[in-house]
Order: C-alpha cells, then sequence, then structure tokens
C-alpha cells in the first residue's frame, strides 16, 4: 500500500500506471480530506496529460462507487432504466423522455444535475415549474417512483462522494477536458444509482462537452464498457450538437417546450430524438415490442408527466413565468440558414441569465433565447431569426453582442445554397 501521495503523483506524473493501492490509497484518502487539494489538483492534471488505462480505469471507478451508498431499486416492481446526456444547449429531451418511458412500462430513476456555462441542467429547467422539489429523501424518491414510474431529482449525498469532491475540484483546476475523468464521474453515479440498464446520449458538435466525432467515440465506448463491467446493460447514441435542439433554450422556456411535445407536437427534432433514446432504453429494460409513439401521440406520457410533478411538490396547473423584455435579432439578409451554432446561441443564453459560472450561482426561469429559424429554413432579410428573453435588461447587450460576431465570422450563417443535411442519431454503441 502506498503511504506517500508524492509518490503516487510523481508516478503518474512519469508515465507509468498506478496500482490499484496507489488508486484506492489517493481516492480514499482525498474523500477523507488527508490529502490536500494541491496534491490532488497534480495527480488529476498529471491524469490530463497521461491518461488511465483500462485496467486504471476500471479500478478508479470501482473506488468511486465504493465510496458511497449503491441504491437498491428492486421494490420498484418493474424493469428499470434510465438515460444519461453529457450535455448541449436547447437539450430538454430527459423531461418528455422519462413520463414517456414510464408510460411504457418501465421505471426511470434519473438521478440528475445542474447547468454550468453553455449548457443548461435538468434540475434548473424543472425548477421553472412552482413549488417542483429537486431534493428528495430517498424514501420518498422510491414512493415517487413505484407510484408514477418516474422520478427526476437531484443525487443524495451519500452517492459517490468521491466524485462530488473531485468533480469541484476539476472544475476550477482546468482538469474537466479528460476521457477518463468524464467517464468515471459519469458512470460512478449512474452505477451507484442502482439503475439495471444505462443509455448515453453523446453530443457531438459545436454545443458538446466534445465537439469531436472521435474523441466523443472514444468517451462512449469508454462508458459503455465501464457499465457492461459493472452489470449495468449500456448503450451509447452519438447525437448531433451543432445546432441547439428544438426552438427553446434557457429553463422555462424549455419547460414550456416541453409541455408542446407531451401534447402531441413541438419541433420535430426534440420529438425526432425522444422517440430514439425511448426505443433504446425500452429495447434494454426487455419492452422492445412496445412502440413510445403512440403515448406520446394520445396523452399517456403527459398523465404520467403531471403525476411526477405533482408528487414532487410541482403545482402542474399553475403558468410558468415569463419574461418582461423580450427582443429580437433579425436576419441579415435574405437566404437560407446555413449554420446556427449551438454554442454561440447556448453563450448568449448564459448572458442572459439562463445558466451559471459557478455551482453556486442562481438561474433565471425566464431567461433564454428562442431559435426562430433553423438550419435549412430560408428567412428574408429583416426577418426575426432569434428571440432573448431576460427580467435583466442590461443582460441584452453582452448577449446581442456575442450574437453578433457570431453572424459577423460565420457561426450564425445566412447563404444562398441550402446546407448539407446533418443526421440527428449519427452512431449507436453497445
Amino acid at each position: 500500500m502506498a503511504t506517500d501521495v508524492l509518490e503516487v503523483i510523481r508516478a503518474k506524473r512519469d508515465g507509468l500506471a498506478l496500482t490499484d493501492e496507489q488508486i484506492r490509497f489517493f481516492l480514499e484518502g482525498y474523500t477523507a480530506g488527508s490529502i490536500a487539494d494541491e496534491q490532488a489538483s497534480a495527480l488529476l492534471m498529471a491524469i490530463v496529460f497521461r491518461g488511465l488505462d483500462q485496467r486504471e480505469l476500471a479500478t478508479w471507478t470501482a473506488t468511486m462507487i465504493e465510496s458511497g451508498d449503491r441504491l437498491d431499486l428492486s421494490s420498484v416492481g418493474r424493469p428499470t432504466v434510465d438515460k444519461h446526456s453529457t450535455g448541449g444547449v436547447g437539450d430538454k429531451i430527459s423531461l418528455p423522455l422519462c413520463p414517456l418511458v414510464a408510460a411504457c412500462g418501465a421505471a426511470v430513476p434519473q438521478l440528475s444535475g445542474r447547468g454550468l456555462g453553455h449548457t443548461g441542467g435538468t434540475l434548473d429547467k424543472l425548477e421553472a415549474v412552482p413549488g417542483w422539489r429537486a431534493l428528495l429523501p430517498l424514501d420518498e424518491m422510491l414512493a415517487v417512483l413505484r407510484d408514477t414510474g418516474a422520478v427526476i431529482c437531484g443525487a443524495g449525498e451519500g452517492l459517490a462522494p468521491t466524485d462530488r469532491k473531485l468533480y469541484a475540484l476539476r472544475d476550477v483546476t482546468g482538469t474537466v477536458e479528460s476521457i477518463p475523468l468524464i467517464a468515471s464521474s459519469i458512470m460512478s453515479k449512474k452505477i451507484a444509482e442502482g439503475t439495471e440498464s444505462l443509455v448515453l446520449d453523446v453530443k457531438v458538435g459545436a454545443g458538446a462537452f466534445l465537439p469531436d466525432l472521435d474523441q466523443a467515440r472514444r468517451l462512449a465506448e469508454t462508458m459503455v464498457g465501464l457499465g457492461t463491467a459493472h452489470g449495468v446493460r449500456t448503450v451509447a447514441l452519438l447525437t448531433d450538437m451543432d445546432q441547439p435542439l428544438g426552438v427553446a433554450c434557457g429553463n422555462g422556456l424549455e419547460v414550456a417546450e416541453t409541455l408542446e411535445v407531451l401534447s402531441g407536437g413541438g419541433p420535430p427534432d426534440v420529438v425526432e430524438l425522444t422517440l430514439a433514446l425511448a426505443r433504446e432504453m425500452l429495447s434494454l429494460a426487455g419492452l422492445g415490442s412496445v412502440d413510445p409513439a403512440p403515448a406520446l401521440a394520445d396523452g399517456r406520457a403527459m398523465d404520467v408527466w403531471r403525476r411526477m410533478i405533482a408528487a414532487q411538490g410541482g403545482d402542474v396547473d399553475a403558468p410558468l413565468a415569463t419574461a418582461a423584455h423580450v427582443e429580437t435579432v433579425a436576419a441579415p439578409a435574405a437566404g437560407v440558414v446555413r449554420r446556427l451554432d449551438a454554442k454561440a446561441v447556448g453563450v448568449a443564453a448564459w448572458r442572459l441569465g439562463a445558466g451559471r459560472s459557478r455551482k453556486e450561482d442562481p438561474v433565471s426561469p425566464v431567461a433564454g433565447i428562442r431559435c426562430l429559424a433553423k438550419r435549412g429554413d430560408r428567412v428574408e432579410a429583416g426577418q426575426p431569426l432569434l428571440e432573448l428573453h431576460t427580467d435583466d435588461p442590461a443582460r441584452i447587450g453582452g448577449a446581442r453582442h456575442g450574437l453578433d460576431a457570431a453572424l459577423a465570422d460565420g457561426r450564425i450563417e445566412i447563404g444562398v445554397a441550402a446546407p448539407e443535411p446533418r443526421p440527428l442519431v449519427i452512431e449507436r454503441i453497445d
């Protein structure tokens, strides 16, 4: 057993594989507080540059899982299946997806997080519903899951506590962008959650955490391998995040769009991806013969949504708050929208108040952007292209400045020729 953290840091700095004992010593010591933040930061940076091999990653992930509780969902009475997205702009898919899959016979125990930077967080979106509670005691979470078939809530402190502490450190030390660290962070929480099956939505494109296809594929393969090794049936879809999903980007705006989808309408891309992920989830849960499309169209998914939201304190009949200030960004010329950069839109929504720079920052339930035209749509000069929503008019200038820059450098582009079509679902990995 290693007893000197410097020995562990030096080993990884020099490109050596850490032993299982060294990994456990470090993770257990950091969680307990016997290893300082600056020492942990040094090892994390060494991992960013040197990586972890398959054995190291397996031990690292297993130790993070073992640092806390592993939930027992056997009392739910249905096959359990969850979905995790690596994050994007306008990615409200979990909101209609969870009640849809529950309406088809599975149970969805989704432990979700909050947004940071230009990507949105599921809990932030749902908190736009008056009265809705993100944090539930374990017995209440299980009761909601048994009674409605779906629950979306925050993870309790007893779930993978090592990851919670490491994630906060990675966020402030520039050590987030590491496939082994990303994969172990996501999968330690999902495996500890106790779900039998898991579908991963790994985003690719301008608004994605990993814009490069090869990197996204490596992350997906790594996470599928970790899930399978821990007895969780796992599949990943690589999906497009080059432009925002749907029309709405922002917390309350995305809840409103979710209600459109659950009412049988909504943007075609949101419906397409919701159904694609639902089919994967139902297949893993042993319900592959069930077609989710009718349950989305005939109101069964909406019924589950209403029961799920109400069970967590939400007022399903209360109107959603709307922004006091709404302005538009006009198309500078006639033509076809060739590009609508997801990150540019996401950053502008963040500047309007929809996102946060630090985990403790508040977010606005009304701030955000509606994309009034998407790739392939024809527009006239002066036609509204984007709609900016905020309660703080002082935020409009920063958002418009960023969008004007994107129009100037081609990240938002109006042209003559229609763009090449991009598939929404790029690849499937199992």
